[in-house]
């Protein structure tokens, strides 16, 4: 069959893809950005990409006609509090409309549990893209899941953080609210199990675990797993607003995100029925396997996906190409550079910038400007990277985001997405006479732009020049 994947470098989309190509499937994937789509050269071979933006007017032909079956994995929860069921909606219409001139037969959709009647607006805003999918004129299958728990989903992040830091916590009342979490590999199950199944066309299904759980009980849960003491203190109030503020704070979520997930979170997500399952003879996975699964795949370096490397978690909102082109012109540097006797070793710890590992030098500087980040709104230092040794285009690095990494010219280039009063680069070459160039560049906005440069000149001074000397010299293990 011929696969539709939208969303493909989004967390759900970027398991599914290597599920849908080992079973023999064409693949054409739609993203916003072909250049930050996080795939192996390998996989590049093998699908077709299209760039398209559903927000904005359609253009039918860059979808190819002959279009078997397509996943909607499209949401817009992570960019705003304020209108993201507005685009949410206009996305699906737009969807609709690069669809009907195909020969899809099925449209899939994961969504959200929704069987209470006061819904948050994101599982309203979830209802509202299922009618206006049901409008177009492929069948429709719909699979509404709860809490996803796996290495790198947003939930399991937000519940590892929270646990791993806090040994007391003051939580609110809506850590009472009950939900039904699924294991990603069960969510994957679904989604190859459904497509082309005509039992499964013009209907909709709720998939959940076979756990029913309070939120206070999954971070119980959690803690036994980990061997971890966790007291847990629950008051009867605390405001939304200040919920979102306490997981901004301490998890590695956005504001923005984390004010969604409070709203939904005062809702019970649980299941209707277990059709779905017993369709497709799937016996799912309980929470606390899951947990061990997504710790196992982490301690293996083997984490597919990962939300924060999504772009509407950081400062970059249109496509990396936008940034790509470091300027010249009314910008302020600093230059190192150093001679490599170790090409190879330098190589290896560039690509291992970040993360676990740091950035070489002055890591306690790096950690204060990361809680200074966080305080002002920004993103902090808690995103890490995906991976300890790999990085691609569009990938997160603390608070840098990744927009070109080639290992064999080699060259690193990073954009910075901490708050700063201006624009910011931090680029890594390396040319034909083994000379490693690292260059930071500002471009200032303003007097204030200006005086923050020259501010931070005598920091700039001291973990610069140590950054590049370890990169080049130093081994690590």
């Amino acid at each position: 069959m011929k696969i539709l994947l939208t969303g493909a470098n989004g967390y759900i989309g970027m398991r599914l893809l290597p599920l849908l190509l080992e079973a023999d499937h064409d693949v054409v994937c739609v993203v916003r950005d072909a250049a930050r789509l996080s795939v192996s050269k390998k996989i590049r071979e093998q699908i077709e990409i299209v760039e398209i933006d559903f927000l904005d007017t359609p253009d039918i032909s860059k979808i190819p006609q002959d279009i078997d079956a397509a996943y909607y994995l499209l949401h817009s929860m992570s960019s705003s509090t304020t209108d993201f069921d507005t685009k949410e909606e206009k996305s699906a219409v737009h969807f609709n409309t690069y669809l009907k001139n195909t020969q899809c037969k099925q449209v899939i959709y994961l969504g959200g549990i929704a069987n209470e009647e006061n819904l948050s607006k994101h599982l309203r805003s979830r209802q509202n893209v299922e009618n206006t999918l049901n409008k177009g004129k492929a069948a429709v299958t719909v699979l509404r899941a709860g809490i996803i728990v796996g290495s790198g989903s947003s939930s399991f992040e937000i519940i590892r953080d929270l646990c791993e830091k806090l040994p007391i916590m003051i939580t609110p009342k809506w850590v009472q609210t009950k939900c039904q979490p699924i294991a990603i590999r069960d969510v994957m199950h679904y989604l190859i199990g459904v497509l082309g199944n005509e039992k499964t066309y013009n209907d909709d299904f709720d998939i959940g675990g076979p756990d029913i759980l309070t939120y206070k009980e999954m971070m119980q849960h959690y803690a036994k797993v980990r061997n971890l003491k966790l007291y847990i203190v629950t008051l009867p109030v605390m405001s939304p607003k200040l919920s979102s503020y306490w997981l901004y704070f301490i998890t590695s979520t956005s504001y923005k995100l984390a004010l969604n997930l409070v709203d939904s979170m005062k809702v019970e997500v649980i299941s209707r029925d277990n059709r779905l399952q017993d369709l497709l003879k799937i016996t799912p996975i309980s929470y606390n396997a899951a947990i061990k699964l997504a710790f196992a795949k982490i301690e293996q370096n083997q984490v597919a996906s990962s939300w924060k490397d999504s772009l509407v978690s950081g400062r970059i909102k249109v496509n990396l190409d936008d940034y790509i082109q470091v300027p010249k012109f009314g910008c302020l540097k600093d230059t190192q550079k150093i001679q490599l006797k170790n090409k190879e070793l330098a190589i290896e710890n560039i690509w291992a910038i970040g993360g676990e590992r740091g950035w070489y030098y002055g890591d306690w500087m790096w950690k204060i400007r990361g809680y200074i980040d966080k305080l002002f709104g920004g993103v902090g230092l808690r995103r890490g990277r995906t991976h300890p040794d790999r990085i691609y285009t569009g990938d997160v690095l603390d608070f840098w985001r990744v927009l070109l990494s080639n290992k064999e010219e080699p060259r690193l280039l990073l954009f910075a997405e901490m708050r700063v009063p201006g624009e910011a680069w931090l680029e890594f070459t390396i040319d034909e006479d083994n000379i490693l160039y690292q260059t930071a560049t500002f471009r200032p906005r303003g007097l204030f732009g200006r005086i923050y440069w020259y501010s931070m000149l005598p920091f700039h001074y001291f973990i610069f020049g140590g950054m590049i000397r370890n990169i080049a010299t130093k081994k690590y293990t």
